[in-house]
């Protein structure tokens, strides 16, 4: 217990101000706590770099493997052509992209002090910009808008994949294309997922004139002259919903997000990870004309062979990668970037499933990448070899699964978003990828995501179920910050408590609590507020929040012993699915007692005639079905029931199933599947 606060209110309510806005990571705020470093004087002007943010981006150095140019070499390789400055302008002579405005990365020799060194050094992968070769008869334009435009060579022309954001934009990288490859027809037009950035150009290779007919099957399509619009299921609906249902909030969001509004320099905007922002040209759209709706589902085109993978719940609600035999290649779409992606967007869209976006990652592994020499996809650089291949797509699979897995399971220990998005952090190994740093998403507000997803937007405070606004509130905190002391404060909120602002006063007072949860008089004022917002709720579910966040307030946790529930637990284990296993056998795993040990497990469920192969990552649980010839560290051979013992009884699964090879590292996984017995059920929710 911390001892009761009795100084100045203005130190301990700054203190909560300052946890509240500060950058995750309460290390980095306690740093510079107490320096005596003051700030430039303050005026409307930009400032440069203070010596703590200095001191900070120095010490990335360190952390990171500069040496390493893997993705800086594929940036650049297969580079064909590129005009020495690029701007694009629209018919009205208006600047809609420009790569010259980012031509200050080519001067300077090291990150300036103004921008962490690596995303400097994405930014200046991102500004590689031109026509590239991909494989002998792919090729992608890069780096003429946010996302690629990909050429894939037929029998006697080309197939579009994805066709960047604006008509001005893809009309500027076909005229790139056909100035160094010659001038072909387009034979269909691929797009990846609904998201604007990867359709808004689509009106620079098809119109509604000469789009095939939809009421067609696709072979009478591609036979009847006009040009197919192929997008995985469900593509049209989403688009609708993501850019007309909300789209004047997300354009308005996106000026944040993208920096559409801010220079474009060292102090300024740089790239976003999976290019260098947003253009701002003409947008389209054209019905699609075939909807792909199963994974494996095959289609020649122009002579050219292929498979595509259903990916939806990924990065997008409708989305799908592509198997290209003849080239041995893979599009990945938006589901590999080289960049830690979002599980939630910062311009708003629907929260993505973690765990769905790693088990497609794993089986399109599973499926492709033996028979793949490259990876490439609709934003950023492709990635060769098959070693390489199988590191990048694993370990990209590995982050999202534990950003899904690892946030579950603080949710079961009773931490908040705001608490988990503070204390996630990935793995050491994983961290080091610099194909999964956080240019774009980051684990911090991916596990608010997690949390949104499964949680809501309540953090079951009582407290928190209907906030005032903020501008209201910062009214009032402004008023108590002058009032100078905390016994003022206290009083003030009594004559507030005595006007009947109930909700103010639960959300002062509860701050004080969360300072300090000794502070009886906070303490009984925020229960007292709780408890007339309960008596005036309509909802009965509410006045029991308020009602129950009032009983804890003045009686302390209620929730002590743990209610009786492992056997119905065991009977809801009992009918798991191996699929659903090896998820919540994540989802238990300390991952920290099995970190630094990458091996895999191959498992014959014999009752289902089925293989899986479980990957241990750096002490994430991933997994795949398998066909079952590669050979593994560990091989088990049980039924599906068997199988859910290591869950449960260690001993008792080892009696019923066949193991060959390591046992000791069964045996070391499940000692560990120990997470949830943890602070399980029995934490704090209305004091910390």
């Amino acid at each position: 217990m911390k001892k009761k606060a009795t100084g100045k209110v203005i130190l301990s309510l700054t203190a909560a101000i300052l946890l509240a806005v500060a950058p995750c990571g309460a290390a980095d705020m306690e740093a510079g706590a107490g320096s005596g470093a003051a700030a430039e004087e303050l005026t409307p002007d930009s400032k440069g770099a203070t010596e703590f943010t200095r001191q900070k981006n120095e010490s990335v150095y360190s952390q990171l493997d500069f040496a390493d140019r893997q993705e800086a070499e594929f940036a650049q390789r297969g580079r064909i052509a590129s005009p020495e400055k690029l701007e694009i302008k629209d018919a009205y002579g208006n600047i809609v992209w420009s790569q010259k405005a980012y031509g200050f990365l080519e001067d300077a020799a090291e990150s300036p002090d103004t921008v962490n060194p690596s995303l400097w050094e994405n930014a200046k992968n991102n500004h590689a910009y031109g026509l590239f070769e991909v494989e002998k008869g792919i090729y992608q334009v890069r780096g003429y808008d946010m996302a690629n435009l990909t050429l894939v060579t037929g029998d006697t022309g080309w197939i579009v994949l994805d066709t960047t954001m604006g008509i001005e934009c893809a009309g500027a990288a076909l005229d790139l294309v056909k100035q160094h490859l010659g001038e072909k027809p387009i034979k269909a037009v691929i797009i990846s997922h609904p998201h604007i950035d990867h359709f808004g150009g689509v009106g620079a290779f098809v119109n509604d004139k000469t789009v095939a007919d939809a009421s067609l099957p696709i072979e009478k399509q591609l036979a009847g002259g006009k040009i197919p619009l192929i997008v995985p299921e469900g593509f049209t609906t989403h688009a609708v919903e993501e850019n007309l249902y909300a789209g004047k909030a997300m354009g308005r969001r996106a000026n944040y997000q993208y920096g559409t509004l801010i220079d474009k320099s060292p102090t300024g905007a740089l790239s976003i990870g999976i290019g260098m922002g947003q253009s701002k040209g003409t947008v389209s759209f054209v019905v699609p004309s075939y909807e792909v709706k199963k994974t494996g589902e095959k289609i020649t085109i122009d002579g050219v062979e292929m498979e595509f993978q259903l990916t939806p719940g990924t990065e997008a609600p409708a989305e799908m990668n592509i198997y290209f035999p003849r080239y041995k290649a893979l599009w990945a779409a938006e589901n590999c970037t080289a960049t830690l992606h979002n599980l939630y967007t910062l311009r708003g869209a629907e929260v993505r499933d973690g765990n769905a976006w790693a088990k497609y990652i794993m089986e399109a592994m599973s499926r492709y990448a033996d028979r793949s020499e490259v990876v490439f996809q609709s934003h950023n650089w492709p990635h060769w070899g098959k070693e390489v291949i199988r590191d990048y797509m694993l370990n990209t699979a590995a982050v999202y699964k534990y950003i899904n897995d690892q946030s579950l399971t603080y949710i079961n220990q009773g931490y908040n978003g705001v608490e988990i998005e503070n204390m996630l952090q990935l793995p050491e190994r994983l961290s080091k990828n610099w194909y999964t740093r956080p240019y774009y998403g980051t684990p911090a507000h991916n596990a608010m995501a997690v949390y949104q997803k499964y949680m809501g937007y309540y953090d079951a405070n009582p407290v928190n179920l209907c906030r005032l606004p903020a501008e209201q509130s910062a009214k009032k905190m402004a008023q108590y910050l002058e009032l100078g002391s905390m016994d003022a404060c206290l009083a003030q909120a009594r004559r507030d408590f005595a006007k009947g602002e109930y909700q103010w006063v639960a959300e002062f007072t509860n701050q004080l609590v969360f300072a300090d949860p000794s502070n009886r008089e906070a303490r009984l004022l925020c229960a007292d507020a709780l408890e007339q917002l309960g008596y005036q709720a309509e909802s009965g579910t509410w006045r029991n929040c308020y009602l129950t966040g009032a009983l804890e307030l003045r009686k302390g946790n209620r929730t002590k012993r743990p209610r009786s529930g492992g056997e119905f637990g065991r009977a809801l284990m009992r009918q798991l699915t191996p699929e659903m296993a090896f998820d919540y056998m994540d989802i238990l795993l300390d991952k920290k007692a099995m970190a630094n040990r990458d091996a895999e497990i191959l498992f014959h469920i014999e009752d289902l005639g089925k293989y899986y192969r479980a990957y241990l990552v750096d002490g994430v649980l991933l997994h795949a079905e398998d066909a079952g010839k590669a050979p593994a560290d560990t091989t088990v051979e049980c039924s599906s029931k068997t199988m859910l013992l290591l869950l449960m009884d260690y001993n008792a699964f080892a009696r019923k199933a066949k193991i060959k090879g390591d046992a000791a590292l069964l045996q070391r996984l499940a000692a560990n599947l120990t997470e949830l017995g943890r602070k399980s059920g029995m934490f704090n929710i209305v004091e910390p």
